[in-house]
Order: C-alpha cells, then structure tokens, then sequence
C-alpha cells in the first residue's frame, strides 16, 4: 500500500501523494512523494472463509488448515465488519499504548510523560471538557473576528496554519523529487470540507444529497461558533460558495496520484508579487520555513485564491475561517461539537454507525497531535535489545539471499543488475524508531483543557514538521509512528522500516524457532525488499535519483511476468462473496511482492537449516499462514474486493506457497494438486 506528513491536527496527505478527505481523514502522518511505495504487512486486506467443523487437508487449503484452531475461536460477531490476526497485533498495541498513558498520568517519570499524561487525563475528564465548552478556540475566533479589510485575511490563513489548522490550501513538507534528501514545502490543494471537489459540482442525487447533509453540519458548527440563529443559512451558504470556488479551481483526485504530477518546483522569490494579497512569502516566514524553493503544482488555483482574497467581502472570509475552525476541533471539544461532527463526517461520510469509546477517541488524538512524543515513550517501554537485535539479523539474512539471487538473475541486464546490486549495498535498516530525535520543547500542558492541549501539541508538531523543509532532512522522518505496527520499503530514502509495535506476535516471537521467525517475519521483509527493485522501484536508483533505470526489456518481462500473477489470481474466489473473484490486476503489485517475499524467506531459511526435519519445515509454513487469517462480513468482503490492494488473507496464505514446490514437497502434495501448482504453471519471481 502504501502510505507524508500530516499537519499536527488536521493536514491532508501531502500534495505528492493521494488527496485525503480535508479536515476528515486526520492523521499524525502523511505519505512521502513516493509513499504509493510503501507496502505495510500490517495493512494487508485480508478474508478467510467461515470455519469449518473439519479443517480442509493442507494440499487442498492450506490456509484453513493452518488456521482452523483460530477460525473457529474467532467467530465474526453480529455488526462487526472483520476479525483479523492482524487486527489483533493492532490492538494489542493500541492497549499497550493506553498503559503507557495510564502510567504516565499517574507517576510521569520524566517531562515527555509529563506532558502525556496531563494530555491523557484532559482527554479522559468528559466532565471538564463538557465544562471547557467552545473556550478551547475562543482565542482562534478571537483573531478571526479581528479582520477589517481584505489585507487582514493572508495574515490569518497563516495564523491557523501555525496551529496546524490548514485552511484555503495545504501546505507541508515532503521529498524534493530533485534532491531526495531534501524536504521542500509543498503548496497544495485543500481547504473544502468534502472529501472530493467533485462534490461541488456534480449534480446528480447522491451528490446533492450529501451537499445538503453538508449544509446543515456547517449551520450546526457556525451555530455553535456564535453566528446568531437568523443568519445562519445565509453564512452557511457563503462557506459553501467559497469552498465550491476552490474546489473549482482544484483538480481531479485522480490526477494527484502521480507524485510527478504534484511537483513543480519554484523560487520564493517573487511569490508575493505573484500573489499581491495571498502573500505566500510573508506565509512561509510566519511558519518559521527560510528555504528558497516551494513547489506550486496548480498555480491556477493560488491564482484563484488571490483573487478571492481580493474580490470577496472580509466578512465571507471570517465566516469561512471561522467554520473550519470549528469543524476541525470539534471532536476535541463538548459534546454538542462532537455529535455534530461525527452526525455528518462519521455516519454520513463514513458510515459508521456510533463513535468510538472514549478512550480510544483521546488515543487517536494524542497520536495526531504528539505522536512521535508517545512514539518515542512506547519505544523504550515495549521494545527490547533481543527483539532489535534478532529482527536485525534476519534482515541481514533475507538480504543475503536477496543478494544471492540478484547475482543468479537473469532478467536483469548488466547496467540495471549493477543499479540493483548498488541498492542493495546502499540499503538501510531501520528499526524500533526513527534515527534522528525531535526537539521535545512544548508549553506545558495541565490537565484543564482538551481542546487546548490538543492545539498546544498541535503547534508543536507543526513547528517540528515544518523544521523538516531545508536540505539533508530527507532521512530525518518516517511515514509511520513507532507504535503503530508497520513493516515498510521506504522508496524515496532506500530503507526498511520496522516500527517497535511491528516486533511481537504473530509477526515476530522470539518464544518460537527460527523456522517460525522465519516464515513470518523474514517472509514480509523480503516481501517489502522487493519493491526496492520492482515497478516501483525503478522509479529511484542506487543514487537516490528519481529516474527509470529499467531498459525495454526489462519492463518488458516484467509485464508478462505480471501478467501471469493477474492472470492466476483473477481464477480464485473471493471468500464470503458468491460469484466474486479476486481482482488480479487491482492486487498484481503486492502479490508478486508475497510470492517473492516467500521464496527469500525460504531461501534464507533453507540457507541457515539445510537439513531441517520435516516438523520444522513444517513450522515455517504454518508461521506464513498465521499472519493472514481474518473474518469478513459481506459487505466489508465487498469494499475490500474493490478497492484493496492486497488479495484476500486465503490467497495471500495460499497463492505464495502453491508457486512454491519446497511447500507442496514438505506436505507430500501430488503435483498438480491445488496447493502445489504443475511445473508450467508455477511462477517464479526470483530465480
């Protein structure tokens, strides 16, 4: 999958990458330029079939063999979409952060815990949020209110940045796609409400439909933000009218999932002579960024916007702030703000049916807000020496055998092996969390106000991300956060990522062989390790120069070998749907990366156990399966059939290992069998 950095509370993905829901999809994080690179074992869609009283023999389907223990204690209960191995590493590290908060609130050991803690307790005390009221963005309003003329409106838009509220546009760091070790600011894209521009256009009845759901949410904000009763329509529909002009002036989503697309570098220099009433050069002083380059991909758009600043009234801009304000901190603040957030953006938008416990909504928001601060926390509590250690050897293993192969490789010719041999060498290995520390200096919170440490953090994070523009900061950040459980080819810096949280069950345990460790850890780091060097991967060479260094040829074999994936698992049913088949050519990338992140595992495996029993071979493959068993519903079955990257948890248990004699010869599988595939029916990724 893949997933550049996200403003503290609400920034979008960055313009690099694929456009998120403004002011919705709020997340600590964003994808880097390249992100589309990053493939998480961790965010695999996975399926598996109802349980069944007898598991099915292991050459027929393995995986509901390997996995019938757990399908049947796992049962899909009534109103949940899925159930998921997987789903229950993320869990596990989801609690473990909640007891590093709850320590940190009781005895903080230090001034990071401190601020944690105080940040955790404000969450968990509804009664004194509910009490806090709309007193959090007072002073936010404060400053809205004090705009007079049209000159007063750019200084503003740049004062709700600063706080990490992003409004009228985006702007963040992300790869400077010349330079990939350095960040430059991106000004992109953003600003409206709805998940889509075409939102704001389109007539027919879903979208109408959603337009006047939508209307409604802002009167109910703008109500709660102080405009009186007997003006609310009418401001209502000036934000719809200046956010409908900028979704106007924006571009379709699909034309941003290129991120050569989003990248048009220019000189600061001469941005306010551009943009006279924008001001885009006293903007970028007030976020504290000194560099000389920005990139502006839709300059129409700042276009746009300039003349906006200039042609409406200051009294339409102020109701317009004044809303997004209100909407991005409302699900920090009492529960009036809350209901109606989630009445729209949860139920509406996101069809959800109620929200999540409170706990968890307090989590979600620290992490936004400060989570390489908790990251950091969760780190030196949960991951240990031996863990850091071993994951580290294997590593070094899969790498040798991904080097042994490259040598073997045939594919390749010789300036494109010498670029994929030079990668390799170049790699880097990071793991538990990122090299580079962050400056931890920020106000101190208290426990009296959640919605004011949330825009304390906030400031913080943005003043932190910020920092990141400028040259050699290209290495300096991840795209995840230590305690979210992750296992990722960072693309653009040439590294493997391995989070602290990603190290434990059914991923990693040191409690079981090295069969098992394996099977399941070294299979998804190899898995990862391919994409250095796949479709995605020619996109940047040993140099970290952004170029295809694969010839024709190449590309060449490479579709008739893709070809055949799409081809084999387009043939296999998607499970608890009937009639519905995998989509071959939607989860082509990712399984040729199992396939491949199998046979290194194996080769890696075999290299270090060469004459291994049958028990502990067998050990291997069953650690492959234990990571994909998951229960679906219907319908989550359905979206993920449409719109997932990755095959279903059966087939990504059982379409490696049926390309994979050494599995079928472990099991004693007749060739030809469903699990052990006829010699020309076989694909082989690295030979």
């Amino acid at each position: 999958m893949g997933t550049c950095y996200t403003p503290p509370i609400f920034w979008m993905e960055s313009a690099m990458s694929r456009q998120r829901i403004p002011g919705l999809s709020l997340l600590p994080f964003s994808l880097r330029p390249l992100a589309c690179a990053l493939s998480f074992g961790l965010t695999a869609a996975v399926a598996a079939p109802v349980a069944l009283a007898k598991p099915p023999v292991a050459c027929a389907d393995f995986y509901g063999n390997a996995n019938a223990d757990w399908l049947e204690a796992h049962p899909l209960s009534t109103g949940a979409g899925s159930v998921s191995a997987m789903g229950e590493l993320a869990g596990r590290a989801r609690q473990q952060q909640i007891d590093l908060l709850q320590a940190a609130m009781q005895a903080p050991q230090d001034n990071v815990q401190k601020l944690l803690g105080d940040f955790w307790a404000s969450g968990l005390d509804e009664a004194a949020v509910e009490r806090d009221g709309s007193n959090p963005i007072a002073p936010l309003l404060d400053r809205i209110n004090s705009i007079r003329r049209d000159k007063d409106i750019a200084p503003a838009i740049a004062a709700l940045h600063q706080v990490g509220i992003p409004v009228a546009f985006n702007f963040s760091p992300d790869a400077d796609l010349s330079d990939l070790d350095r960040h430059i600011g991106y000004f992109s894209q953003g600003g409206t409400g709805l998940p889509d521009p075409a939102y704001y256009t389109r007539n027919d009845a879903d979208a109408q439909t959603v337009r006047s759901q939508y209307g409604k949410y802002v009167e109910q904000i703008l109500a709660l933000t102080g405009t009186p009763a007997d003006k609310l329509q009418a401001e209502a529909t000036q934000v719809l009218d200046l956010e409908t002009r900028i979704a106007s002036a924006s571009r379709p989503l699909p034309d941003l999932r290129d991120p050569r697309n989003n990248y048009a570098p220019v000189a600061v220099a001469g941005l306010d002579k551009q943009y006279r009433y924008l001001r885009l050069e006293e903007f970028l002083k007030a976020q504290g960024v000194e560099d000389d380059t920005v990139s502006i991909a839709n300059p129409a758009l700042f276009a746009t916007l300039d003349t906006l600043v200039d042609d409406l009234k200051p009294a339409q801009w102020k109701t317009y702030l004044q809303w997004r304000v209100g909407d991005a901190m409302a699900p920090y603040l009492s529960k009036a703000f809350r209901d109606a957030s989630f009445d729209f953006r949860g139920r509406v938008l996101e069809g959800r049916s109620a929200p999540l416990p409170r706990q968890q909504q307090v989590l979600d928001a620290i992490n936004l807000a400060a989570g390489p601060m908790l990251g950091r926390q969760y780190a030196a509590r949960y991951l240990t020496a031996a863990n850091q250690a071993r994951a580290e050897q294997v590593v070094g293993q899969v790498k040798a055998s991904l080097r042994a192969a490259m040598e073997r490789n045939t594919r390749f010719s010789a300036e494109a092996k010498a670029v994929a041999m030079a990668k390799l060498d170049n790699l880097k290995v990071e793991v538990g969390t990122p090299r580079r520390d962050l400056d931890y200096t920020v106000q101190p919170m208290g426990r009296g106000s959640f919605g004011g440490n949330m825009l304390i953090a906030s400031t913080w994070r943005h003043g932190s991300e910020m920092r990141r523009i400028g040259r050699g900061t290209g290495s300096r950040r991840w795209d995840v956060l230590p305690q979210t459980p992750a296992l990722a080819y960072d693309i653009a810096q040439n590294r493997l990522i391995i989070t602290a949280a990603m190290l434990q069950p059914p991923v990693f345990d040191l409690g079981k062989d090295s069969a098992w460790l394996h099977g399941s850890f070294g299979a998804l780091v190899g898995h990862e390790l391919s994409h250095a060097f796949d479709n995605r991967g020619r996109l940047i060479d040993d140099k970290l120069e952004v170029r295809d260094w694969w010839t024709a040829s190449e590309n060449a074999g490479w579709q008739a070998l893709a070809n055949r994936v799409a081809a084999q698992y387009s043939a296999l049913p998607y499970p608890a749907l009937e009639g519905v088949k995998v989509n071959g050519q939607q989860t082509v990338d990712e399984n040729i990366a199992d396939i491949a992140g199998m046979e290194l595992a194996w080769a890696t495996f075999s290299t270090a156990e060469p004459d291994a029993d049958k028990e502990t071979r067998q050990s291997f493959f069953t650690a492959w399966a234990s990571l994909w068993p998951q229960q679906l519903s219907a319908e989550a079955a359905t979206q993920l059939a449409s719109t997932s990257v990755h095959a279903p948890g059966q087939w990504r248990t059982n379409g490696p290992l049926s390309n994979l004699d050494a599995f079928g010869a472990t099991y004693g599988c007749r060739v030809g069998a469903v699990m052990r595939h006829k010699p020309d029916d076989r694909i082989t990724i690295l030979p």
